[in-house]
């Protein structure tokens, strides 16, 4: 007897397991406006080379150019890379996905710690994979756990340093010692999104682990430092085998034309990027320091490396009251409903006006609770 086929399409259920991304938002409960402090946007904006760029017009009846040739050759002379083992995509995002895609599939496995990017259970599903997650070390990566949890099904590894949402930062000799754990078939993403707010040596450390081995894949992002979120840019860098794997399932026109032309400029613009980094180390601090005189309250900064401070509320006072107080005050945060941060707000580090406004709402949050 034949099989009765289903009434309409289906979906693989690995597609149906997954949670869609949720982004931070911009509009309170009510609807009102929000200065958003809740996605890691540059608050800053972008450099006036880059927005210059945006501004020329582009013919919007002509493909861009699928390679990125001049975008690439531009991250090449800045980051002394060769300029064929870069690959250009939509935001970093697109890049992490095409390396779950490219190296894991049914019956694999992907591994990344708690407590790390969201999108990268959802590239490890995307593909039939099975997502693995390692226990975190106070809310960081923790590379020994990392390797106890590598199995003969592992194929990709995921590692965001600095990590997003928390904030924590594995040095370049942590770094190392993950790469060599790993069997030498399994593919290590370094995900640096956040890697121009720490140390330029101990950035281009990542950079150079990926010269050197044929097994590690570097990505990064012009959303972040570079306040080009809304065009939507990434790059990333490996050994030749594995980009031109990623090209082979890239998006042919994945890199708009302004997009390209606005990333070119603002990569060269490394002043805009030195300013932005220490504007954010000098405000970071600041605001860590001003929360810290809380802790009597059960207010807890984690350490941060990147663009945000992420703080636990373990007192009377809850993350979701704060999170609707400052609301209120007129600030959108990133307050995570599951996942172990239920009583955590990730706070990106805006202007000083802003940063003073939310301590001070957390203060009196806090003394009143």
């Amino acid at each position: 007897m034949q099989e009765q086929r289903p009434s309409a399409p289906q979906a693989k259920a690995w597609i149906e397991a997954i949670h869609p991304y949720v982004p931070g938002k911009a509009k309170a409960a009510d609807g009102r406006k929000l200065v958003k402090l809740s996605a890691n946007e540059n608050p800053l904006g972008c450099s006036k080379e880059a927005l210059s760029e945006l501004s020329r017009a582009h013919d919007p009846a002509t493909y861009p150019d699928p390679d990125a040739t001049a975008l690439r050759e531009a991250i090449s002379e800045v980051h002394g890379l060769a300029a064929e083992l870069i690959v250009c995509g939509t935001g970093s995002d697109e890049l992490l996905n095409l390396a779950a895609q490219a190296y894991a599939g049914p019956g694999d496995e992907v591994l990344f710690s708690r407590h790390s990017f969201s999108v990268y259970e959802i590239a490890a599903r995307r593909g039939g994979a099975k997502p693995v997650e390692a226990p975190d070390r106070d809310f960081g990566a923790d590379v020994d756990a990392l390797l106890d949890h590598v199995s003969e099904r592992t194929r990709v590894v995921f590692l965001a340093n600095p990590n997003n949402p928390t904030g924590s930062y594995l040095p370049p000799t942590e770094v190392s010692r993950l790469r060599e754990g790993l069997p030498p078939d399994v593919l290590l993403v370094l995900d640096q999104a956040y890697a121009e707010y720490v140390d330029p040596a101990e950035a281009e450390a990542g950079l150079a682990l990926a010269g050197k081995h044929d097994n590690v894949l570097v990505t990064r992002t012009f959303s972040k430092i570079y306040g080009l979120a809304a065009e939507r840019i990434g790059w990333a860098t490996g050994s030749a085998e594995i980009v031109t794997n990623l090209n082979r399932i890239r998006g042919p026109f994945n890199v708009t034309s302004s997009g390209q032309a606005a990333a070119k400029a603002a990569v060269r613009d490394q002043a805009f990027v030195e300013a932005t980094r220490e504007h954010n180390r000098k405000e970071r601090e600041r605001f860590v320091s001003m929360i810290e005189r809380l802790g009597n309250h059960g207010l807890r900064p984690l350490p941060s490396a990147a663009n945000f401070v992420m703080i636990l509320f373990e007192g009377r006072l809850t993350a979701k009251a704060a999170h609707d107080g400052i609301a209120e005050a007129g600030f959108a945060v990133r307050h995570f409903s599951g996942g172990g941060l239920e009583n955590a707000l990730r706070i990106t580090i805006g202007r000083a006006d802003d940063m003073d406004v939310i301590a001070d709402v957390l203060r009196r949050m806090a003394e009143d609770a």
